[in-house]
């Protein structure tokens, strides 16, 4: 059975119990799933409060570990009786709604892992908590501001691209610290965002920022950003998050992709009021009347390059440069998603 199909199954169990109400607040609505242990079946379930969880079976004295217990999941241990059986479970509780579609990746995942070792299934449930910890964990620093804005602004495009291509996570490349945001081979964007009501100054990084991929094409995408309060105004940083998430085929290596930008899914509401408004969009091709700094350039004068840590900004206030058009701007998009990365 493919990851898909269990996907889908797990969801429609969850829908479905759901729409039934739990008589009492320690009472649960539970399904069983179509992946067996030496115990019984592993089981979907939804409680009073509609937290959704999964009970995978153990023996009566087997003890269950405490961790995760915190804002996001929750293990322990609870038996479920009916008018037949007495069962015991390790039960995993999502206890934020916000993260249904995320939870559901990790019931796939342990249900995988499950079927590989169908006589450990608490031992498959720990491995695969283990690997998904550092998506859930809750230390750290937040996001800088102008690091909040800076990853706003690389989503907007991200997301442009998943509509385009459901696997354009693989562009992504701006956490990685490459010298692109965005990258498929021949073509490259590079993003910058300002929060500043006036001129257009971004800040480059590197004397590489600039110089386009062997034989390909360089574009700047540059973003004006305004912090709004009202609810109804702009778009929550969170929201164009779970935006991304929704459109892309592979949750959990965006996911990976956000953890690396400095974004932890359990740090959520922290960031719940963070809204944004995009005052203007423009973009630009890097050619070689583009104003900047380059090793390349510096090279072709015969100025030999040998420092460091280059960092200045340039001024697009003006025109010339010009601003690509709508056109030109989903032309650069498809180019990107048609490449292998």
């Amino acid at each position: 059975m493919s990851d898909e199909t269990l996907r889908r199954i797990v969801e429609a169990n969850w829908k479905a119990l759901e729409a039934e109400q739990v008589t009492t607040e320690r009472s649960l609505r539970a399904a069983p799933l179509p992946v067996d242990t030496e115990q019984g079946p592993l089981v979907a379930a939804v409680d009073h409060d509609g937290y959704r969880h999964l009970l995978v079976p153990v023996p009566a004295n087997r003890k269950i570990r405490r961790s995760p217990d915190g804002p996001v999941l929750r293990l322990s241990k609870r038996a479920l009786e009916d008018a037949d059986t007495y069962q015991n479970y390790a039960d995993l509780t999502l206890l934020k709604h916000d993260f249904s579609d995320l939870f559901t990746e990790l019931c796939v995942d342990v249900l995988d892992a499950t079927r590989l070792l169908p006589g450990a299934p608490v031992k498959a449930l720990y491995g695969v908590l283990d690997r998904w910890k550092a998506l859930f964990r809750t230390q750290g620093p937040l996001l800088a501001p102008e690091h909040v804005a800076g990853l706003f602004g690389e989503l907007l495009i991200l997301k442009q691209l998943l509509e385009k291509d459901p696997s354009a996570h693989r562009l992504w490349r701006g956490p990685s610290g490459y010298r692109h945001d965005f990258w498929g081979g021949a073509t490259a964007v590079e993003v910058k965002t300002s929060t500043s009501s006036e001129g257009r100054r971004p800040r480059i990084h590197g004397l590489d920022q600039l110089e386009a991929p062997d034989g390909g094409e360089l574009s700047l995408a540059w973003f004006r950003l305004k912090r709004v309060v009202s609810t109804g105004a702009g778009i929550g940083f969170t929201e164009l998050i779970r935006q991304t998430l929704h459109l892309c085929d592979d949750e959990r290596a965006l996911l990976d992709l956000l953890a690396e930008a400095g974004y932890r899914p359990s740090d959520a509401d922290r960031y719940q009021e963070v809204r944004f408004s995009v005052g203007e969009e423009r973009w630009y091709r890097v050619a070689l009347d583009f104003p900047g700094l380059t090793g390349e350039a510096l090279a072709s004068a015969g100025v030999a390059v040998s420092v460091l840590d280059v960092a200045y900004s340039i001024d697009l206030s003006g025109e010339p440069p010009v601003p690509l058009d709508n056109d030109e701007v989903h032309a650069v998009l498809d180019r990107l998603t048609q490449e292998p990365a």
